[in-house]
């Protein structure tokens, strides 16, 4: 018996295994291939050609990518130009202070990291460019997280599900994520310690990039000694450099 499929994911399997394929292909075969049931395949596909994402060809009767997922595909590219802006003030943050720094924009519910600056003999980080991660546990997540409307962050956690842990740490409810979201607001920059991995800190700014707000952030051993306030300083003149550039 096949299971269920949740819609949303059933519908990026068919996007990615549509854009994987040279030619389109049949319903029948999309539903066989990907395990779905061939009904909820037919409602599934009409859906996704109703918004664009797909598109049917029906003297051949198969389906192929349509052009709404081609301009969905291209928010990666318009992020290019902010990793090409960064790259420098980042990587004199990072020789500045000796600790590891990143940026990072938003992508869904995770952060999604572009640059990754390892700072000389530092550990490695598992914030490496491509890598994503739980935005409402980072410290970059949370400090673009603080600048969204409480309707935006409550549609992007519908429920407790979304609120993932890795270290057993982090808020695990709505409330819980709003408190940590306030106190970014209040403070003017998000933290994290323990919660991405045991035994490191973090400290972010936001990053006010259109159309996607993005954070710098700083990683270290929680038992290194270091000075938040003169870290954030440091931050907080990249962040603005950043702006500049990209203004």
């Amino acid at each position: 018996m096949t299971r269920p499929v949740p819609a949303a994911t059933a519908a990026l399997r068919v996007l990615r295994y549509l854009s994987a394929r040279a030619t389109p292909a049949p319903a029948a075969r999309i539903a066989g291939d990907l395990g779905l049931p061939r009904s909820s395949a037919y409602h599934l596909l009409r859906a996704m050609a109703a918004e664009g994402f797909v598109v049917h060809y029906p003297e051949e009767g198969t389906w192929g990518i349509g052009v709404a997922a081609w301009e969905v595909g291209q928010g990666f590219p318009r992020q290019e130009p902010l990793a090409r802006l960064a790259r420098v003030p980042l990587a004199r943050l990072v020789d500045a202070v000796g600790l590891s720094g990143h940026l990072a924009v938003l992508h869904g519910t995770d952060v999604l990291y572009l640059i990754e600056e390892r700072a000389r003999g530092r550990d490695r980080l598992v914030s490496d460019v491509g890598v994503r991660l739980p935005a409402h546990l980072t410290a970059s997540g949370r400090a673009i997280l603080a600048g969204l409307t409480p309707a935006q962050v409550r549609a992007l956690y519908p429920s407790p599900a979304g609120l993932v842990q890795r270290t057993g740490r982090g808020p695990t409810t709505l409330g819980e994520l709003r408190t940590v979201l306030a106190a970014t607001r209040r403070l003017g920059h998000a933290e994290e310690d323990s919660e991405v991995t045991e035994g490191f800190a973090s400290l972010a700014v936001r990053v006010a990039a259109e159309p996607t707000p993005a954070a710098v952030a700083l990683t270290w051993r929680s038992a290194l000694d270091v000075n938040p306030d003169a870290l954030l300083s440091r931050l907080n003149a990249t962040a603005a450099e950043i702006e500049a550039r990209l203004h």
